[in-house]
């Protein structure tokens, strides 16, 4: 019983955190689409496509993390993995995948790919300037 108190526990607390993290990311998101598509993007659209994102990478991130044998402080030898880097690379492509398939645009059109790789790019790379900023990479 306790151990499925412990993965029901996890579970959410999985969802909370995506749920929480997807909203900076969302706006980042809706900005560039507002400006690369020319035309106004369903925010909840953008939130739900950030969020599906979010939960993935965390659990790809954490398999990596799992595989490389590095789950506390120093990450150093996760950021310097090719494990960590090929699950950087499936993230960005399931964020591509997510924005394109699930936001669509005011007339009802659904946004071209290329927005959605812009998008995905400006994310990573504004999280990747926060995370050397504060870590110190």
């Amino acid at each position: 019983m306790t151990g499925l108190l412990t993965l029901l526990s996890s579970i959410i607390w999985w969802v909370l955190y995506s749920s929480v993290g997807a909203i900076l990311p969302a706006l980042i998101v809706w900005i560039v689409l507002r400006w690369s598509e020319r035309a106004p993007v369903v925010f909840n659209r953008v939130y739900l496509a950030c969020l599906v994102w979010c939960l993935l990478t965390l659990l790809i991130t954490a398999g990596a993390a799992a595989h490389v044998g590095v789950m506390h402080p120093p990450f150093g030898p996760l950021i310097a993995s090719g494990t960590f880097r090929a699950s950087l690379v499936v993230s960005m492509l399931i964020g591509v995948i997510a924005l394109w398939r699930l936001i669509p645009r005011v007339d009802a059109r659904r946004i071209r790919i290329g927005s959605a790789c812009i998008a995905v790019a400006a994310v990573m790379a504004i999280s990747f300037g926060v995370l050397t900023t504060l870590v110190g990479l």
